[in-house]
């Protein structure tokens, strides 16, 4: 069965910002007196930006009691995150996608995307592809972090579309468990293994049509 829309995550399935939230929390890290590893930033994928900032704390050995201090430190991270997001380009997004999403767009089906980022219409200005989208759900729309369906159903809603006539692009098993609770099904891009609770799993869009998600 074909969807009526299909709803993308930003990082990770659209353009890869991971490098650069790494990037941020390393520096982040650093000037906090420890090192933090790629291996430590597995842990904050599909975390909200608090919740990261905590992990982060916790392999530093590191108790901060003032949550104004916290909030200054994620504040920080994220003015750091902007500046090497600011300086990217088309060249960006992962291989497959803009010809995948325009295929979509020429079979009638709506697209959107459903990201818990607040800095996602900088990255889609720089990559080019505002226009593309029907709705963009970010976190600036929302009040609750995935595995919360809201940013999913938000953007159901915007699209006027049933969420059991959605299909969402994930790459983070607490956005997989977001869609499956919005009543969505989902394609999970990435590891096999990981994203396994997925209705199908992609490691790439090169090469898919819109048979993909007809299921």
């Amino acid at each position: 069965m074909r969807p009526k829309a299909c709803i993308f995550d930003l990082d990770g399935v659209i353009v890869d910002t991971a490098k650069y939230h790494y990037l941020a929390w390393k520096r982040l890290a650093k000037e906090l007196g420890f090192e933090f590893t790629e291996k430590d930033n597995e842990r904050l994928k599909g975390v909200s930006r608090m919740e990261s900032l905590e992990i982060l704390l916790s392999v530093g050995g590191i108790k901060i009691e003032d949550q104004k201090l916290k909030e200054q430190l994620s504040d920080k991270k994220n003015n750091w995150y902007v500046e090497y997001i600011s300086q990217m380009t088309k060249d960006e997004i992962l291989p497959g996608v803009e010809e995948f999403l325009r295929k979509l767009k020429n079979a009638g089906i709506k697209i959107a995307i459903g990201s818990a980022s607040k800095n996602t219409m900088t990255i889609l200005r720089r990559i080019e592809l505002v226009d593309l989208f029907d709705s963009i759900i970010d976190g600036t729309k929302i009040t609750k972090a995935k595995p919360d369906p809201e940013v999913f159903l938000k953007a159901a809603e915007e699209l006027n579309v049933d969420p059991k006539d959605c299909c969402v692009f994930e790459d983070a098993v607490a956005g997989i468990e977001a869609a499956k609770s919005a009543g969505m099904k989902v394609i999970g891009v990435g590891d096999h293994e990981i994203l396994k609770d997925a209705d199908r799993v992609i490691t790439s869009f090169v090469g898919h049509g819109i048979e993909l998600v007809e299921f």
